[in-house]
């Protein structure tokens, strides 16, 4: 495969955001689209695919570019014990307002609840609002109660990843995105290649989780956004030919450092 040469400096998860090839301090593409794009960023995805983790690292990038006016909304109301509520505390000491159930993610945060403020974000013109939705068809449906709201100054981002089961093809994948969109009303605006074997992840995964979105880009005629990867693999992926989103592993990392 052809690459383009970049560099990247890595040494915390937030410097690999720049790249430093011809201009030092330059925002990483994907993540300067979020910065500078329709401000209400909806994330969607399998059952899995990862697009709660990539919305609170996501959040959390941005927040470290020092954008003061920041919110993640958790709408998801499929998954009861995966939510990006779960990291609220550490989201608020970041500067982002953070919003789920009328609980604010303490006991009583499994019920199939929302809170109202959610809107607060979604009205406010100088919020950037990040809305980590539930997987697939039946977890996005909740966007049809703020259809609205995503009708301008609005993106839908798909998270797609190879090495679940409901996503291991092309076609598969497509179909879950077709079915997004017919439930929603809205369409996808962008792909997001998330493949991943958590810590088992190499670069070789990465680079064919990417061919493999590349291809359900084909046949949806979406276009491919970034792909995700560990700090630990921008480096070896810095001469790849597409963007890299590095992702903090934010919800899983106590997870997976439990003894078994």
């Amino acid at each position: 495969m052809q690459k383009l040469c970049f560099d990247f400096v890595s040494s915390n998860i937030f410097e690999g955001l720049f790249r430093v090839s011809g201009e030092k301090n330059k925002m990483n593409v994907f993540l300067k689209a979020m910065a500078e794009g329709p401000r209400k960023i909806a994330i969607t995805g399998h059952f899995g695919s990862g697009k709660t983790e990539v919305s609170v690292s996501l959040a959390m990038a941005l927040a470290q570019e020092n954008m003061k006016n920041l919110a993640l909304c958790d709408l998801d109301l499929e998954n009861p014990y995966f939510r990006s509520r779960e990291r609220q505390s550490l989201m608020e000491e970041a500067g982002i307002k953070v919003y789920s159930d009328p609980f604010k993610g303490k006991n009583g945060s499994e019920l199939q609840t929302i809170d109202a403020a959610i809107r607060a974000p979604l009205e406010d013109a100088t919020c950037r609002v990040i809305l980590d939705c539930g997987g697939d068809a039946t977890g996005a449906m909740i966007l049809n109660q703020f259809s609205p709201y995503m009708q301008e100054d609005a993106q839908l981002i798909s998270v797609v990843n190879c090495n679940r089961p409901g996503t291991d093809t092309p076609q598969k994948a497509a179909d879950q995105i077709n079915n997004t969109m017919a439930t929603t009303g809205i369409k996808v605006t962008g792909l997001v290649s998330n493949a991943h074997l958590i810590r088992y992840t190499t670069a070789e995964t990465v680079i064919e989780g990417m061919e493999f979105t590349r291809e359900v880009s084909r046949l949806t005629g979406i276009p491919v956004l970034c792909a995700c990867c560990m700090e630990s693999l921008v480096e070896e992926l810095s001469g790849c030919d597409f963007d890299i989103f590095p992702i903090g592993m934010y919800m899983r990392d106590s997870y997976l450092d439990k003894q078994v």
